[in-house]
């Protein structure tokens, strides 16, 4: 499991479930321990629960002695370098005594807004793991793809409209939310199982100012447009179907044919205005 900071707390770290791991931001003054030595315990008396005051996040961070390390991920379209640091096992008063922790601390990671333009620095990160044994190159990819949380709950709001329709009643209220996180998984499922994980995305033509646009795979709002051109190309197909149906079934009983100008139903949906949707988007 991994976390930003406002899940990084007692309640989180003292009740995951078995087998379970936890990555989680800590801040950079966090007051953590080392775990009590042994001649540091008393023979007769309450036993020591913490050891001597370990350095924070940020004192680790500016501590020369101890060297960085140089680990792989992969993140925003491409593998990068980071630079990182670990301290364990560690005690955090929020966690407990019993629960052995392991710092990570990530330096700042350059990048540029444009190509030559001036060089630029991300905050640090400040890791707290349950895992004392993960390596660091899995443990510092697991967080980075918790970056995929905040685009879901971005698609979900913005895109798919979660909490956003009008209803009345408490069980409507209720069961909407969860009705729209079930399309959307639904949707990303679909995506899966025809695409692939970084395959060749939908059919449906993109934007002009999109086409040179490169993603490492399939967004939501392509989703949504191939899904709009589906479900129109059905409709039309169906109202075709049913327009030659109408007209053999006329020629079959010898019934007089329509004049030229006489109009059929008017279609339940706006097709004109669903075909520029799904064009566009």
């Amino acid at each position: 499991m991994v976390g930003d900071g406002s899940y990084t707390n007692q309640t989180v770290l003292r009740g995951l479930p078995a087998r379970t791991a936890f990555i989680g931001r800590v801040r950079k003054d966090a007051k953590l321990h080392y775990p009590p030595r042994d001649e540091q315990l008393p023979r007769v008396g309450r036993q020591r629960r913490y050891g001597e005051v370990a350095p924070t996040p940020e004192e680790l961070r500016k501590d020369e002695r101890v060297p960085w390390r140089v680990v792989e991920a992969y993140a925003s379209g491409e593998v990068h370098s980071f630079r990182v640091k670990e301290l364990q096992p560690v005690l955090w008063r929020k966690a407990g005594s019993d629960l052995p922790l392991r710092l990570v601390v990530v330096a700042p990671t350059p990048y540029r807004l444009r190509q030559g333009g001036k060089l630029l620095y991300r905050q640090p990160a400040f890791l707290l793991s349950t895992d004392l044994e993960l390596p660091l190159e899995k443990l510092l990819q697991y967080y980075l793809w918790r970056w995929d949380i905040e685009v879901n709950h971005r698609d979900e709001k913005q895109l798919i409209g979660v909490g956003q329709a009008q209803v009345r009643s408490r069980r409507s209220a209720e069961r909407q939310p969860a009705l729209a996180v079930a399309s959307y998984a639904y949707l990303l499922l679909a995506a899966l199982r025809v695409y692939g994980v970084n395959e060749r995305g939908p059919s449906v033509a993109v934007p002009k100012w999109q086409r040179k646009m490169t993603l490492p795979r399939v967004s939501t709002q392509k989703l949504l447009r191939e899904l709009r051109s589906e479900i129109w190309s059905h409709a039309i197909e169906r109202l075709e179907r049913d327009r030659r149906d109408r007209l053999e079934s006329n020629s079959a009983d010898f019934a007089t044919a329509p004049p030229a100008d006489t109009k059929f139903p008017k279609s339940e949906f706006p097709l004109d205005a669903a075909v520029i949707l799904a064009r566009t988007g």
